[in-house]
């Protein structure tokens, strides 16, 4: 089958996996994102994804901690969630490899540029966690990193809202969705799509990014298949 991608990174947020629970993982959720995670492997697109880990730990609720402490708790947490994927994903019968950018041998590889690669080229669906390793970056810009390292060809941004609008349109019923802008008109307009070391990275690098909701899962394929699905920024 055509499609209109061969390499995509998939982000997503430690709140879509726990769904209306806002904390935690939901099973059913996961299960119903490698799905479709499934149906994109089985047409032949390689798949890596990087995870947040807002479900269990934001750094804002320890505004009263030390901030690389609270942000290594937050790695920490995205571990978790990558541990969930994994598990959901193999039960499909997919192969995955876990790799972390802190050290823990026991439960994942350390990421390693060229054993990523070789694992998406054998059709192994990769899961990035612990954002870039470094505490005030976030696990956006740990998703800008990776698809630079890994070459992908677009990374894919599941968001609770279904695409970028001038203002949050759940506070503002006057927002309007675009269906295509520039990193630099975000960039200008400050826009909240992803941080603004994570849109200069992807805008140096000249990495598209297709904004999404995640609420249906069945757009990870949509937008595989090359249908207009959400916003992209380029």
């Amino acid at each position: 089958m055509k499609t209109a991608y061969k390499r995509v990174l998939l982000k997503l947020s430690g709140e879509a996996l726990a769904g209306e629970r806002k904390n935690g993982v939901d099973a059913q959720i996961v299960g119903n994102i490698c799905d479709k995670v499934k149906e994109v492997i089985d047409m032949g697109v390689q798949v890596s994804i990087v995870v947040g880990g807002g479900n269990f730990w934001r750094g804002r609720y320890g505004h009263e901690m030390e901030r690389t402490t609270s942000d290594y708790m937050g790695m920490l947490a995205t571990t978790i969630n990558g541990l969930a994927l994994q598990d959901a994903l193999e039960a499909r019968g997919i192969h995955t490899r876990l790799q972390t950018a802190i050290e823990m041998r026991q439960i994942a590889e350390p990421y390693i540029k060229r054993k990523a690669i070789k694992h998406l080229d054998k059709g192994r669906v990769v899961i990035f966690a612990c954002g870039t390793g470094n505490p005030y970056f976030s696990t956006d810009t740990g998703a800008a990193l990776r698809a630079a390292e890994t070459e992908s060809e677009v990374i894919l941004l599941a968001k609770t809202i279904d695409g970028v609008y001038s203002a949050d349109p759940k506070e503002d019923k006057d927002a309007v969705k675009y269906d295509e802008i520039s990193y630099l008109d975000i960039l200008n307009k400050d826009l909240k799509v992803m941080d603004s070391t994570a849109t200069s990275l992807c805008r140096d690098n000249k990495i598209p990014l297709v904004v999404f909701g995640i609420d249906d899962p069945d757009n990870i394929v949509k937008i595989i298949k090359g249908e207009r699905i959400g916003t992209i920024v380029k």
